[in-house]
C-alpha cells in the first residue's frame, strides 16, 4: 500500500447542550517506544503537515467544525523514514471539558482507514470502519487505529481505547509535551 485517507466524520449535535461537536482527528507519529519521536510529529488542526509544507508525508486537511465527512489526514508510506514504527489514528472533542461534552453524546460519528492510489483518491479501499458508538458516554478522546510496522509492511490494528481529558490525555500518553 502506498497511501491510506483516514476520515473522520460525525452529525450536528442531537442534545440541546447549547454547544456543537467539534471533532477532530490527529495522527502522533512514534518511534519502538510507542512515543512520539518529538513534539513535531504530531500532526492536528494546528501542525497540519509533517514534516513540512513542501515535503508531506503525514498531513490534515485542516480543522472542521460542522460534522459531515470533513476532517481527513493522509499518510504516504513510500516516504516513512525507518525510524516511525506506528502511527496511533486518535478523535478527540474540542472543549469536551468545558462544554460538558462526550462521545455517548455524539450521533453517527465514524473514522475510515482506506487504501489510496494517491492523494486525489478521496474514496479509496476501505481498511477499517470504526463507528463511535454511545459505548464510549464518558471518554473526550479516543485511540480509533494503530498503523504499525511490521516485517517492512505496514499494518492496521483497531485498537478503540477511550480517555478522560480529551486531547491533553493523548499528548501526555503519547509523549507530547503540553
Amino acid at each position: 500500500m502506498k497511501m491510506a485517507l483516514v476520515t473522520l466524520g460525525w452529525d450536528t449535535n442531537r442534545y440541546d447542550g447549547g454547544y456543537d461537536f467539534d471533532l477532530d482527528a490527529s495522527a502522533f507519529i512514534c518511534g519502538r517506544n510507542g512515543k512520539v519521536l518529538s513534539d513535531d510529529h504530531f500532526v492536528f488542526y494546528n501542525n497540519q503537515n509533517w514534516p513540512s509544507e513542501t515535503n508531506k508525508i503525514i498531513w490534515s486537511t485542516g480543522d472542521d467544525r460542522i460534522g459531515g465527512e470533513g476532517e481527513q489526514i493522509y499518510i504516504d508510506f513510500s516516504k516513512i523514514p525507518d525510524e516511525v514504527d506506528k502511527i496511533a489514528i486518535t478523535v478527540t472533542i474540542d472543549e469536551a471539558i468545558n462544554r460538558r461534552q462526550n462521545f455517548g453524546q455524539v450521533s453517527n460519528a465514524f473514522v475510515s482507514v482506506a487504501k489510496i492510489q494517491n492523494e486525489f483518491d478521496t474514496i479509496g479501499e476501505t481498511v477499517i470502519q470504526f463507528d463511535l458508538e454511545e459505548e464510549f458516554s464518558i471518554e473526550t478522546a479516543l485511540v480509533v487505529c494503530e498503523i504499525y510496522r511490521k516485517n517492512g509492511e505496514w499494518k492496521f490494528n483497531a485498537v478503540a481505547s477511550g480517555y478522560q481529558g480529551g486531547l491533553e490525555a493523548l499528548c501526555r500518553n503519547y509523549g507530547v509535551n503540553v
